[in-house]
């Protein structure tokens, strides 16, 4: 067993902050998945949030997120959809797609 119970860890590092994925085991022998979010705060600190998910709760987590990130997906299509036709009245209103009107001023003299 590894530093305070940890059977495996994962890192996925982004831009502005990291996400590690500790398999652990406590003292009872219960095996759990820690999910920590680090980010860099102010100075040298780093702000930590971390969730603990015991292995008898895993498929309904998972269940939970699948259903979460389905939603997502459909969400973010309905959106892109929306936006696409808005564009669409927008371009039939004013002018066809990507045309720049342009207006000359008038010259006083």
């Amino acid at each position: 067993m590894g530093i305070r119970g940890e059977l495996f860890t994962t890192q996925v590092t982004l831009d502005n902050r990291s996400y590690f994925f500790n398999v652990k085991e406590n003292r009872a022998g219960d095996v759990f998945l820690q999910i920590v979010e680090s980010k860099k705060g102010e100075g040298l600190d780093f702000d930590r949030h971390q969730i603990a998910i015991f292995a008898e709760d895993m498929q309904k987590v998972l269940a939970g997120l699948d259903e979460s990130l389905k939603f997502i997906e459909k969400d973010r299509k309905e959106r892109a959809k929306a936006r696409a036709e808005k564009k669409a009245l927008k371009d039939a209103k004013f002018g066809g797609a990507g045309e720049k009107k342009t207006h000359q001023k008038k010259k006083w003299f």
